[in-house]
């Protein structure tokens, strides 16, 4: 696939780079990327995700734009409250690039559905703010094979890896690291704790980069390592995880079934 002028002219910062240069941007242009939530940390992910010319971006969400969302969601407008979110990151994804296809799944991921959607994106980005739907896709894109790029939210952390436990030993995946879901009443959501909203800037953006650099092959994978923000210590550190051979989603006991 040759690049047009206009290409040229639009990724100009990126073919400059002797990592990314031509060959890389065509591999952006040919990447399908899932990203599953178009909230808080799926708002700045898609934008760059969207400026940086991946060719394919499904977005799936179900809710509607609140106007409490605003602070922090910063792909809608005031002017899309009451909209589905899937369609207002839609309008605000083709207004900063064009060149791009947009595919919106007004839906709630479900183990009805997951499988069939996922398989058709090359990678997925986990912007969900539930347990069920993160467990859910540690199952699916284990077993179809698809790097899972994760991150979630507190009021003043974020927490984000990369998931590829397909690739086998040293690979874990997030049950590895999370056997199994916290009781509802010890994680309060968002709704009710609260969240500085360029926090979820900041994990959105640092998750649109460990995509960027999954499609280009650039770069230190975070594959076997949590990468955890405080934005109040104004820290980051690295925790490494260790592959779980009992662990329930890709334990080696799965493999000897």
């Amino acid at each position: 696939m040759e690049l047009s002028e206009e290409q040229f002219q639009r990724y100009a910062r990126h073919l400059i780079l002797d990592e990314v240069g031509e060959e890389g941007q065509q591999k952006l242009l040919a990447a399908r990327v899932l990203v599953v939530g178009a909230g808080g940390l799926g708002s700045p992910m898609l934008m760059y995700l969207a400026a940086a010319g991946i060719g394919t971006i499904g977005i799936v969400d179900n809710d509607r734009v609140d106007i409490t969302n605003l602070q922090r969601q910063i792909v809608h407008a005031t002017k899309s409250v009451g909209a589905l979110k899937v369609e207002s990151a839609r309008q605000t994804l083709a207004a900063v690039n064009d060149g791009i296809r947009i595919e919106a799944h007004a839906m709630r991921l479900e183990p009805s559905n997951a499988a069939d959607l996922i398989e058709r994106y090359d990678i997925v980005a986990d912007g969900s703010d539930n347990f069920a739907t993160r467990y859910l896709l540690t199952e699916q894109c284990h077993q179809l094979r698809k790097p899972l790029v994760a991150a979630a939210l507190s009021p003043f952390e974020g927490q984000l890896s990369t998931f590829r436990p397909f690739l086998g030993d040293g690979h874990p995946c997030y049950r590895c690291l999370f056997r199994d879901p916290p009781p509802p009443d010890m994680v309060p959501r968002c709704e009710e704790a609260g969240i500085l909203g360029a926090v979820a800037g900041v994990m959105g953006t640092l998750q649109a980069v460990e995509v960027l650099k999954e499609v280009l092959g650039l770069g230190d994978s975070l594959d076997g390592t949590l990468l955890i923000y405080d934005a109040l210590q104004a820290r980051f550190h690295r925790i490494k995880i260790a592959k779980d051979p009992a662990c329930p989603t890709c334990g080696s006991h799965r493999h000897n079934a």
